[in-house]
């Protein structure tokens, strides 16, 4: 995949050395354009890193101390700590079972009258259930902030990832789908206010150098991931595809052996595979002889945020949220990357195949 790009990133990376402008220049610019084009929104705001976005989109739609925000049970623990640095409290949410996307049935249960915001994870590639999260957030006068580092490019009802919430946050840690060469992120809105508040607050709150009218902070996008970024944005359709099909290589080969659970996609959603995630009571079993072939596998993720050790403060024990619990402990994520063979897709469905008929 980087192959494909190397003369363009080299470019860019001459391009930014030559303009010596190396923070909030013409590339942060360029990039907020084409990142917001691509989403279906109307202001995209560079940021530093995903975590980052999340806690400003929160602080910008006003969500502190005493707050509630819905999030789901089964993510990776920045969706949780964005909720907890703004002085919120997070409110556990159980996945469906078929998507592993936070169950929009049991939202309206987990709501009190502290409840300000739903924080949905579009997990491992797949659009949530927007619609329906809209609609609960428009009736009980809710904001939504997405989640999208892991979904760039997927869509629900046919609307972008990223354009739905108030304020949506996305990372480009050097694994996503669209990754830069380092940390970076970026906050997603059609609200005018939104953005030009999240400008402001990203460069020590202020709008004009050396005039401070907010108690900002240091979260900008530099110039030079901003310039790989953009580069790589103009392969991203492409590389999606690439995804798409080897996921498609993959369920029709692994369909019916054993008790794997394969990935479902939800009636009205798509799913972009940042993770092509298994499901298997024989977890480390089978992850131990894919090790042995030569073929690396990960878990996303093997605890869930509210049995970390971070969280233990808010009293939960094993067996509260069941459902997120037994994704930890049966779930793994195969290979899957843009430019994988038709060698490399085969042998790992084989080398399962033995597993389970060993």
């Amino acid at each position: 995949m980087n192959q494909v790009v190397r003369d363009s990133i080299h470019q860019a990376f001459s391009g930014v050395y030559d303009s010596q402008e190396y923070i909030l220049g013409p590339y942060v610019e360029k990039f907020e354009r084409a990142f917001a084009a691509y989403c279906g929104s109307a202001y995209c705001v560079g940021l530093s890193n995903g975590l980052d976005a999340l806690r400003l989109c929160l602080e910008i739609l006003g969500i502190g101390a005493g707050d509630e925000v819905i999030v789901p049970s089964n993510t990776y623990i920045a969706t949780v700590l964005a909720v907890s640095h703004t002085g919120a409290t997070p409110v556990f949410v159980e996945p469906d079972e078929k998507t592993c996307n936070i169950d929009v049935t049991r939202i309206a249960d987990a709501m009190s009258p502290a409840t300000r915001a739903i924080l949905p994870v579009h997990l491992y590639g797949q659009a949530c259930n927007m619609g329906a999260i809209m609609e609960i957030a428009a009736q009980k006068g809710l904001v939504v902030v997405e989640d999208n580092a892991q979904a760039h490019g997927a869509s629900f009802g046919g609307k972008l990832t990223g354009s739905w919430g108030h304020a949506n946050a996305t990372s480009f840690f050097p694994t996503k789908n669209l990754g830069a060469l380092g940390d970076a992120g970026a906050l997603t809105t059609n609200d005018p206010a939104v953005a030009a508040k999240a400008a402001a607050l990203r460069n020590y709150g202020s709008e004009r150098k050396y005039y401070n009218d907010l108690l900002g902070y240091n979260m900008r996008l530099d110039e030079l991931q901003a310039a790989i970024l953009s580069v790589r944005l103009e392969q991203l359709t492409t590389w999606t595809m690439e995804r798409q099909c080897i996921a498609e290589k993959y369920t029709n080969g692994l369909k019916g052996i054993g008790d794997l659970r394969l990935p479902e996609t939800a009636p009205g959603a798509t799913h972009v595979f940042h993770i092509y995630m298994v499901r298997t009571a024989a977890r480390d079993a089978l992850m131990d002889h894919l090790n042995r072939e030569g073929i690396g596998t990960l878990v996303h993720y093997p605890i869930p945020p509210h049995l970390q050790k971070a969280y233990a403060g808010l009293g939960f024990h094993k067996g509260d949220f069941p459902l997120a619990e037994s994704m930890a402990d049966t779930c793994l994520s195969l290979p899957i990357w843009p430019g994988m063979t038709e060698t490399d897709i085969d042998l790992v469905i084989e080398t399962i195949k033995r597993f389970f008929h060993e």
